[in-house]
This record gives C-alpha cells, sequence and structure tokens, in this order.
C-alpha cells in the first residue's frame, strides 16, 4: 500500500512556521525548506499557503520581516521570531499536545 504525504491540518501551519523560525531567521522559501527537513521529508509546504501565513503572522506581530540579498544577490525577506512570537509558539505547542495526546487516546480506544 502506497504511504501518502499528509496534508497540514488546518491552523497547524502557523505552529510549523513560529517553531522553524524560532532555530534562526530564515527567509520565506527556506521556511519551508526546515520544514520539511525536520519532518524528516513527510510535511511539505507549498508557496500558496506558505507566504499568506508568513504575512498573517507578521500581521500579529508573532514574526518580522527583514529586507536583504542572498548571496546569489537577490533580494530576499529574512523573517525572525518576535518576543510575542515566543510566547505565541508555547502556546501553540502546549495546544498541539494537548490536542494530538487526545487523538493517541482515541485511536488507542478498542
Amino acid at each position: 500500500m502506497p504511504t501518502a504525504k499528509p496534508d497540514l491540518l488546518h491552523g497547524t501551519l502557523d505552529l510549523l512556521i513560529l517553531r522553524a523560525l524560532a532555530l534562526g531567521a530564515l527567509h520565506g522559501w527556506a521556511v519551508s525548506k526546515r520544514i520539511q527537513e525536520m519532518s524528516r521529508d513527510v510535511l511539505r509546504v507549498n508557496q500558496g499557503s506558505l507566504y499568506p501565513a508568513l504575512y498573517r503572522l507578521e500581521d500579529r506581530g508573532w514574526i518580522t520581516g527583514d529586507d536583504g540579498t542572498s548571496p546569489e544577490g537577490r533580494r530576499i525577506k529574512l523573517y525572525r521570531l518576535t518576543a510575542a512570537g515566543r510566547r505565541q509558539l508555547t502556546q501553540e505547542v502546549a495546544a498541539w499536545r494537548l490536542f494530538s495526546g487526545a487523538v493517541e487516546n482515541v485511536l488507542g480506544t478498542t
């Protein structure tokens, strides 16, 4: 039976982006690549979902973006977590653990 790549659950993308940026500043596409690497190539975030989420997190004050230049000379925006973003990440992780534990309880029930 083929193994399907799971779609991201609604609401998890913010958590994943915040976690990726907790490790250091990244440009947009590198955020997606870091999530893919951290998930051992299970999760993939497409650009159509990634950039709206980055803009939303920036509007909420959880991340900040600074204009920069890539080593290849292209204009990029480097995103980093703010103090409010670190607090939000802590809350999101706690909520995810509660949710995923509850799902595990249901799956474990026979």
